[in-house]
């Protein structure tokens, strides 16, 4: 480690001298006097010529040593090659190679008899159970003995006795659920400890006696609860690495690990421990890489790391309730290489917390926002959140694209149906009265999506800079209140029409026909209470946090860790019980309607104009409850995922606000309207009557007999369509659907 450092160090020297020739955030491409900001650093293209930005892009601290023995030298391939065995006994179902002996899954249910001389031993997947006292006695030049996946539950005290050369030991994936105190005591060249994935809740203090060469120990996943006290590393004083990975420790503090001075990995991720006192890690004097990562921490001392700075170049406490990040919490840690923070939120993040750290190269935050307070880092992760990055609030260039074509295309088509409906004359005025509501709710989702097209462009290519003020900005919470005031009283709407022609279609007779009054009392009640649950998230932050700018569109579907539970609860309650049950109502009741329509029909008609109605009515229900599904379902699926803490691309996220939520918006302009028979016929008459004006101040100009020619030349202005004759159920017309 030592000799990684002083390269690691003389190489960032030099980087720095050259780095001093780039303004702040911007790093150089190799010895080319050429600088490129941090967004362009490791992002998987090259952006220098010569690709430097690409170069040392990797994450490690050179540990690649403890494991170069894997690798074969000459001498070994040679040993290899020849094939030749140098043991005079071993089990026909093995393989023997010079003193090297392979039994993997050969359903040994014991361990096989030998020749003395024999260094390396592989046993793996096999069905031993037990290893009884001084089974290994013999073999005194072992060197590597591989035990993993039997089904081993009983290792005897002095089962290992005898085995002085062994360097190597692997038990890991057995059943092994006690070790005797002294299990090991022979072990005294022992390098590698591997104990992962087996139920060894407790350890003795003496389970460890004559490990004094141990280097690496493994107990990954072994259900442990507590570590050795006082002093886990008593026996083990060689032990540099230990791996306790996804035990279920809750307790850490200095008597644990105050004879572990030379350790220089400790990874204690996934476990249960929710303190971390100040003096923790005071003996851990060589200590290079700490990772906390996925425990129950909530506070953490500001001086907790101050005993490292010499020696720490890889800390990782992702994953953490944190309540409080100190801004002085990393000063101390000048050395520091890579630092993640993943899924943490700092609420008051500041630049001077990571600019002690001029060596970082690597750093992880939970928004790609935060990278902006860490401009000297050369890779900040992430680089988006899947709907904005680095540089551009939509992260690409469909997206920045699209928005545009959606709100043009949203506006317009509700805008014109409410000025056509505002000159043509109305079947049923309280109907279209209704319809014109709908428009404006949704023409307020294409002013949110051009809003969003706008500050994509006002924040174009220095986004970061900017992300987090525009999240709390009172623009963004305004343009999420207006999408989500647009979506909730369209989908309220949307179900009060659909339960209106249920009404008129399945019980045509009866005298359930909202007045003009009702008619102005529910809409007014929809709009009322649409405007209640958008704004209710703005009226206690502290209850909702923010509610809105959770990302760079400023809408609340998705949900994370981070979310505050009654935030989680309102927009559950929102997008998975009113939406969710609305939805429901309009599928009930477009069947229920298509049903009573055609059942209606067997005896009101022959049977080709029956068809041709059924096939009319059919298709016209089919598609809008298709549009309804398109819309609705996604979000629905997104909602759940993310309250299953299931991990969702940011990109899918992107599409589903800037795609799917507008979708109702943009087609029920033509579904309720633009394809209704009764619409057309009606833009058709006024062409017609337009045209016959057009022709009339013709004719006035002209001395020919306008009376011959306006009656040959005047086009028929209404035709009532074959299927509505005398007689005939207005309710069941699809033009009504």
């Amino acid at each position: 480690m030592d000799t990684a450092s002083n390269h690691f160090e003389a190489l960032m020297d030099s980087r720095m001298e050259v780095e001093a020739k780039c303004p702040l955030g911007h790093f150089p491409c190799g010895n080319l006097s050429e600088c490129l900001p941090q967004a362009l650093q490791c992002n998987g293209h090259k952006d220098c010529r010569n690709g430097a930005d690409e170069w040392s892009c990797g994450d490690n601290i050179g540990w690649a040593d403890l494991f170069g023995d894997k690798l074969l030298d000459a001498s070994q391939m040679e040993k290899y090659i020849l094939n030749e065995c140098f043991l005079q006994e071993y089990p026909e179902s093995c393989n023997c190679i010079k003193t090297d002996v392979e039994c993997v899954g050969v359903k040994l249910q014991d361990v096989p008899l030998l020749s003395p001389n024999v260094t390396w031993l592989s046993l793996k997947s096999n069905e031993i159970q037990v290893l009884s006292d001084f089974v290994f006695s013999e073999y005194s030049s072992l060197q590597r003995l591989f035990l993993q996946n039997n089904s081993l539950q009983i290792i005897s005290k002095h089962a290992f006795r005898g085995l002085h050369s062994l360097k190597k030991l692997f038990l890991s994936d057995n059943l092994i659920s006690s070790l005797s105190p002294g299990v090991f005591r022979d072990l005294h060249q022992l390098e590698w400890l591997m104990l992962d994935h087996n139920p060894l809740s407790s350890l003795s203090q003496d389970t460890f006696i004559g490990l004094q060469s141990l280097m690496y120990l493994s107990m990954v996943g072994t259900a442990l609860q507590q570590l050795p006290h006082p002093s886990f590393c008593q026996h083990m004083p060689a032990l540099d690495w230990l791996d306790l990975e996804g035990n279920q420790i809750e307790t850490l503090n200095y008597s644990i690990l105050k004879t572990c001075s030379k350790l220089e990995v400790l990874l204690l991720m996934d476990n249960r421990i929710r303190r971390v006192p100040e003096n923790t890690f005071q003996s851990l004097w060589k200590l290079a890489e700490l990772n906390l990562s996925n425990n129950r921490i909530k506070e953490l001392p500001k001086n907790t790391f101050k005993s490292l700075f010499k020696s720490l170049l890889k800390l990782n406490i992702s994953h953490n309730p944190l309540l409080h990040i100190h801004p002085s919490h990393f000063n101390h840690l000048t050395h520091l290489q890579s630092l993640a923070l993943e899924g943490i939120e700092i609420p008051y993040i500041q630049t001077k917390m990571f600019l002690p750290m001029k060596n970082l190269s690597h750093i992880y935050f939970k928004k790609f926002q935060y990278c902006s307070y860490a401009p000297h880092v050369r890779s900040c992760k992430p680089n988006t959140d899947g709907i904005s990055s680095f540089e551009n609030l939509l992260a690409n260039v469909v997206l920045r694209v699209s928005v545009w074509v959606m709100a043009f295309i949203t506006c317009f088509g509700n805008l014109f149906v409410i000025g056509m409906r505002s000159l043509i004359r109305a079947e049923n005025n309280l109907h279209a009265a209704c319809i014109k509501v709908l428009c404006c709710a949704d023409c307020l989702m294409g002013v949110y999506l051009f809003f969003v097209g706008v500050f994509d462009v006002k924040f174009r290519g220095q986004y970061n800079r900017n992300a987090l003020l525009w999240m709390e900005s009172v623009e963004c919470r305004t343009i999420g209140f207006l999408a989500m005031l647009s979506s909730e009283v369209s989908v309220l709407l949307l179900t009060y029409l659909t339960l209106e022609k249920f009404l008129v279609i399945v019980f045509p007779f009866s005298n359930l026909r909202p007045s003009k009054l009702q008619t102005v009392v529910v809409l007014a009640s929809i709009w009322l209470l649409g405007f209640i649950i958008a704004a209710v998230p703005l009226m206690n932050e502290d209850v909702f946090g923010n509610y809105y700018g959770r990302n760079g569109v400023c809408f609340p579907l998705h949900s994370d860790r981070q979310e505050k539970p009654t935030a989680k609860g309102y927009s559950t309650g929102i997008f998975l019980g009113l939406n969710l049950a609305a939805f429901l109502v309009i599928v009930f009741s477009y069947s229920s309607m298509f049903y009573s329509i055609y059942k209606t029909g067997i005896n009101a008609m022959d049977l080709r104009s029956r068809l041709h109605r059924d096939v009319a009515v059919a298709n016209r229900f089919f598609f809008i409850v298709f549009s309804d599904a398109l819309c609705w379902i996604p979000i629905f699926m997104v909602k759940i995922l993310s309250l299953l803490e299931v991990e969702i691309p940011g990109t899918i996220s992107s599409w589903v606000v800037i795609f799917i939520l507008p979708i109702n918006s943009a087609l029920n302009p033509i579904l309720y309207t633009l394809t209704t028979s009764f619409f057309r016929e009606q833009v058709e008459v006024l062409l017609c009557r337009w045209q016959r004006r057009h022709m009339l101040k013709k004719d006035r100009k002209s001395l020919t007999s306008s009376a011959i020619f306006m009656e040959t030349a005047r086009p028929p202005c209404y035709q009532p369509p074959h299927y509505l004759q005398p007689g005939s159920l207005t309710g069941a017309d699809p033009r009504y659907a």
